[in-house]
């Protein structure tokens, strides 16, 4: 009886513990301000990878918080993440200032806390940030390494308490969570039934957002309408309803259009790509400017292409390229402004490249570099503060090796293509696709393996191969591109 009577005391004397460390969202959100601070991806505008992963683990996040502050929630289920922490000077004391050139590292942590302060603390610790401002919060917070050790709880039971009482033991659940990997054919078996259901509610609305982009298009006579982030369908169809009405309120402004691209995107203007950029943010006012400054952008747009034409004459007759997929989305006046840049320091070095001696080579303008590279499908990433010595040496030394990634380019374009479709028939589904931040030769070992499987859950779904694991709000299945 004394025992029995000691171990309630017990219980009773953990649970006043727990309590007394508990945190509440409000506190969570404060204490993770540095930590959203560094990895926002408004402060990625520059690298829409790294901005889409964040994204993306962002979400994952924001939704492992909220489970955690659910009544009854016991889900020891290990949540990976990656983010994009953005580096500070380390004797930097001004906030927006303090940040190197380099960037940004790549962070990526386990999360399987019981409780927001534990989490809080995990996540501060993983990205090498302060968890000073948290003592000063109302909670008693432990030192996060001894947490950790006991996995958040000050009293260490012994194994005949749980035999004795029928209670599950919370060390043994968390370490047979982290034994279990988890694999594509479980995460499906576990998610399926969630996904269905989430994208039968939405098929509705893809009808209808797919009918106000034909409509719009061929009223129009548009290229193509498209979101430069994954928005969902209610979002898009919202959207798309705006442009509708302001084509009935102020038809004649919309007689420049024709053949031009739409992106919906977070500011409105002229992108370098040559696209009409219409805020989501921004009311019909907002557009109609654009609107009314599209011949003026014309304009630009040809002052723009000949500034290329110059640069290619100056570099030997390499092509200056913009890729959407893989630059910052820059508007018409900022991309101008990099070329001329540009275009002024090569003039003036006077490099002797001789005349379209690199004819069928390609580069694209970088701003946030300082050494150029050669990305892996051959074109050259030339920052616009290159010294002009050390680029003509560069491309000089790296022009062989840039014209075979570029014929391996078009192979692995063609191989990506041919996998999709027959991964997409092989599994009946819907629709197969790939974030921006997954490569081609991510995608091609991706959809390789996956036919070598057996996936009857994937018929009629629409598959995302991304870097994690997750339901999208409109029934996306997203899977890693290197899943077990």
């Amino acid at each position: 009886f004394y025992y029995f009577v000691r171990l309630c005391l017990d219980k009773i004397l953990l649970q006043c513990v727990l309590q007394s460390r508990t945190l509440s969202g409000a506190d969570a959100i404060n204490a993770l301000r540095p930590f959203y601070f560094a990895v926002h991806p408004d402060f990625f505008g520059q690298h829409p990878k790294e901005r889409e992963v964040n994204e993306n683990s962002l979400k994952r996040l924001n939704g492992y918080l909220e489970n955690l502050q659910k009544p009854g929630f016991r889900s020891f289920k290990p949540t990976q993440l990656t983010f994009y922490v953005r580096e500070r000077e380390p004797n930097s004391s001004n906030v927006q200032e303090s940040f190197s050139a380099s960037g940004f590292r790549a962070v990526s942590f386990t999360l399987h806390t019981r409780d927001l302060l534990s989490t809080v603390l995990d996540i501060l610790n993983s990205c090498s940030l302060s968890t000073e401002h948290v003592q000063s919060l109302n909670v008693n917070s432990q030192p996060h390494k001894e947490a950790k050790s006991t996995v958040n709880r000050p009293i260490k039971w012994d194994k005949t308490y749980y035999s004795f009482t029928g209670f599950k033991d919370p060390e043994e659940e968390l370490e047979q969570a982290q034994r279990v990997e988890t694999t594509l054919l479980s995460w499906l078996d576990d998610n399926e039934a969630s996904a269905v259901k989430k994208l039968k509610k939405s098929l509705p609305l893809r009808k209808e957002l797919e009918r106000l982009k034909i409509e719009l298009s061929h009223e129009l006579q548009l290229s193509d309408i498209r979101w430069q982030r994954s928005w969902g369908i209610a979002h898009r169809c919202s959207q798309l309803h705006s442009l509708g009405r302001l084509v009935q309120q102020r038809p004649e402004i919309l007689k420049n259009v024709k053949g031009r691209t739409v992106v919906f995107t977070d500011r409105s203007g002229m992108s370098a790509a040559g696209h009409i950029m219409l805020g989501t943010m921004d009311v019909h006012h907002h557009w109609t400017k654009i609107f009314e400054r599209l011949p003026n952008y014309y304009k630009l747009q040809k002052r723009l292409l000949l500034l290329e034409d110059r640069i290619s004459q100056l570099l030997g007759g390499i092509q200056v390229i913009y890729i959407e997929e893989l630059q910052p989305l820059l508007t018409l006046e900022e991309y101008y402004e990099a070329l001329n840049s540009f275009y002024n320091k090569l003039r003036d070095s006077r490099l002797p490249f001789h005349p379209r001696s690199l004819r069928g080579l390609q580069m694209i303008l970088e701003s946030d570099r300082y050494a150029p590279s050669l990305h892996e499908f051959g074109h050259f990433m030339i920052p616009t503060v290159c010294d002009p010595a050390a680029l003509q040496w560069f491309i000089f030394a790296k022009a062989q090796e840039a014209r075979e990634n570029l014929k391996r380019k078009e192979e692995m374009m063609i191989t990506e293509k041919e996998l999709i479709d027959t991964s997409t028939e092989r599994f009946s589904l819907d629709r197969l696709y790939k974030e921006p931040s997954v490569s081609s030769a991510q995608m091609i070992d991706c959809c390789k393996r996956l036919l070598e499987e057996s996936l009857p859950y994937l018929q009629g779904m629409h598959l995302c191969i991304s870097h994690f694991y997750s339901v999208l709000q409109d029934g996306d299945l997203c899977i890693p591109w290197n899943w077990k």
